[in-house]
């Protein structure tokens, strides 16, 4: 029996190809548990031209992270029976442009670690093969760094392993899950970014207190910069909350 996961590097290859014309098109966007990063968030509340407090409302669940406490979304399943996306259709993805991070590194799986000493951080890569998928049969030959730049993943990797330093600074500071009133924070600064922007530029807001005047003006209107300004907040906020909890 074939494993099911194969470890890969950078120069690996692997056949796989994804179209209508291949068996099983589509089954992998059913019995489905899809979590979103926030960027996940932002590129499809940006392709359906929504804000994110819409999107957010119309096509997520919120839920905890059991082991890192942080708020999780999750899509709503369009069929609730068959757990698919609400964005699948007949002929394909509807969001294809802006599919989540784990749909475009799909058949692969990404983790990374960092060296504590020199900071360098390393990309571990896997082949997954399930057991419904017929990509593997007749699918083009690529490597694995060919693949991560014909599905376009850098710039959400870049950003999602950003999410993951907030994850780890959590759990450094204090174990746990976080009070509701705080776990509503995080929720919306990360996922919610029309929300934060409003709040981040309300009058009553103290703006200089993390950011300088220039660097928000430079980055008001642009979602992604926003995004980085979020998660640099969220830090900020968790040090806060470990430096009460340790009075």
């Amino acid at each position: 029996m074939q494993n099911p996961i194969t470890p890969l590097k950078n120069n690996s290859t692997f056949r796989f190809t994804c179209s209508p014309q291949v068996p099983c098109f589509n089954a992998c966007c059913r019995d489905l548990n899809q979590v979103l990063t926030p960027y996940d968030v932002l590129r499809l509340k940006q392709y359906l031209d929504m804000s994110s407090g819409e999107f957010l409302h119309r096509y997520t669940e919120e839920s905890t992270g059991p082991e890192t406490g942080f708020p999780v979304v999750s899509l709503r399943f369009g069929d609730s029976n068959q757990r698919t996306c609400p964005f699948v259709t007949n002929s394909g993805c509807r969001v294809y442009p802006a599919r989540p991070s784990s749909c475009r590194t799909y058949p692969l799986a990404r983790g990374v670690s960092r060296n504590r000493e020199t900071g360098k951080q390393t990309e571990h890569w896997a082949l997954i093969r399930e057991p419904h998928c017929l990509g593997f049969i007749d699918g083009g030959q690529q490597t694995v760094s060919e693949w991560v730049a014909d599905q376009q993943i850098t710039s959400y990797n870049q950003i999602n392993d950003k999410m993951l330093e907030l994850i780890s600074l959590k759990n450094r500071l204090f174990s746990g899950v976080l009070l509701p009133v705080h776990k509503e924070k995080v929720y919306r600064s990360l996922y919610d970014i029309d929300a934060f922007r409003a709040e981040l530029f309300s009058p009553n807001y103290k703006t200089t207190i993390l950011f300088d005047t220039k660097t928000l003006d430079r980055d008001r209107n642009n979602d992604e910069d926003l995004l980085v300004i979020a998660m640099d907040w969220v830090k900020a906020y968790l040090r806060t909350i470990a430096a009460r909890q340790s009075k």
